[in-house]
């Protein structure tokens, strides 16, 4: 059992926007956060105290995703009203506009080095942009439904998307080919995303349950059916060793992936949940929701010595059987504790690309321009037999044993050359 001082901790919220937090994300060196909304806004928020919160006004519908370049210099949203839009994240947010998208865009994902962006869309497709020159390179199509999620590997060679159409799709981005296919034969994803070393994926269900897939092996490794209501997002801790995740049944909800199962049960959030994200570092999380809140939390269960870590590390090597997923603490909610937020505003209009880029903004307006071979091409997929996946009732197989293992084994041979 953890002692109370591990438990997450709400430390601050912030308010300002005016309806529902569709997406959050930290900036790279953790001192500030954007927000995306309903309200067509997308805000900026700074940690330190008194500091302004500034907000960026350009779209003219929902902006469904937020997310700040590798870098910081950059802030990437995507909107309902079929735009892109990069924004400079400093007080006077100036930004410009991508048009390619047909209908709306659900989600925008850079690549690690900065270099690609990828949206998914409504209107079936995943695009990918070239961010140094600012102009549109491709698209993917094999989606029969709407695309509401696209995300990058962690070494850019694969992209992973989710769609109303119930599958998961992997893409390589060197040969512009689906490469893997997951359906679901229940609901369909709402977010997928991989881990952080890009050996795994997990899916944020409809239906209420979330997976971990493994790419390499084509195997669901966990099926976890912990929340009440759909599964809007997930955020990987950066060990990869904890998942959290956003659901429609108004809580968060940490799981501790290593040992197969549920850990706390948040509840901050009046309403459904819809949005949540780790800082890079992994100290601190924050979500948003329906309420129009915006969370924001300590981590604290990472901070275990590292004896304690490294029994653990040795602890998931005995396949006893885990405990039950239900086996929650803490079950107390969280109250509001933190200092409320005053949020003074500049709002500025955004501007159009300049003029060479408005061309090629022009020009991908009509998707019947799009190259002949993003269109045509038949792409060879592997087939996967599904059939040996692990049934419902099966317990979650610990992630990362073989890991576990090869770092033993590094051990024995340090041990073994010393002698």
């Amino acid at each position: 059992m953890a002692s109370a001082t591990e438990d997450p901790v709400l430390e601050r919220y912030f308010k300002g926007h005016k309806a529902a937090i569709t997406s959050v994300d930290f900036s790279p060196n953790g001192k500030q956060l954007a927000t995306a909304s309903w309200d067509t806004f997308l805000m900026l928020w700074s940690f330190k105290p008194q500091a302004r919160a500034y907000r960026y006004v350009g779209h003219k519908d929902v902006v469904t995703s937020v997310q700040f370049s590798p870098h910081g210099n950059l802030l990437a949203s995507a909107s309902r009203d079929r735009t892109i839009r990069l924004w400079i994240p400093d007080k006077r947010g100036k930004s410009s506009e991508f048009k390619a998208h047909t209908a709306p865009v659900r989600s925008v994902d850079f690549s690690a080095d900065g270099q690609y962006l990828a949206t998914a869309s409504e209107d079936k497709s995943i695009k990918v942009w070239n961010m140094y020159r600012q102009r549109f390179l491709y698209s993917l199509y094999r989606h029969t439904h709407w695309v509401r999620c696209a995300k990058f590997s962690p070494d850019g060679r694969l992209i992973v998307s989710c769609s109303e159409d119930k599958t998961i799709k992997i893409w390589d981005t060197t040969n512009k080919q689906c490469v893997n296919n997951f359906s679901d034969s229940v609901g369909f994803a709402n977010f997928v995303d991989f881990n952080p070393n890009g050996t795994c994926i997990a899916s944020a269900g409809s239906d209420q349950t979330v997976k971990i897939w493994d790419i390499r092996v084509n195997k669901l490794l966990q099926h976890y059916q912990v929340h009440s209501g759909g599964v809007n997002c997930l955020s990987f801790h950066p060990s990869g060793n904890y998942l959290i995740t956003a659901s429609s049944d108004g809580t968060l909800k940490i799981l501790d992936l290593l040992e197969g199962r549920l850990i706390y049960t948040l509840q901050g959030h009046t309403g459904p949940v819809f949005t949540v994200s780790f800082s890079k570092g992994g100290e601190l999380f924050t979500s948003g929701g329906a309420d129009a809140q915006v969370l924001l939390w300590r981590t604290n269960f990472d901070e275990l010595p590292c004896k304690a870590l490294n029994k653990r590390n040795l602890k998931r090597l005995h396949f006893d059987a885990p405990p039950h997923l239900l086996d929650t603490y803490p079950r107390t909610p969280h109250p509001h504790e933190g200092k409320i937020e005053t949020v003074e505003t500049t709002e500025t209009t955004g501007r159009t690309l300049p003029d060479k880029s408005e061309e090629v903004c022009g020009y991908f307006l009509n998707p019947s321009l799009m190259s002949p071979e993003c269109l045509l091409k038949t792409t060879k997929k592997k087939t996967e037999d599904m059939s040996d996946l692990p049934s419902e009732s099966q317990r979650s197989i610990p992630l990362a044993v073989t890991d576990a293992l090869e770092h033993i084994m590094e051990q024995l041979n340090v041990l073994t050359q010393v002698g």
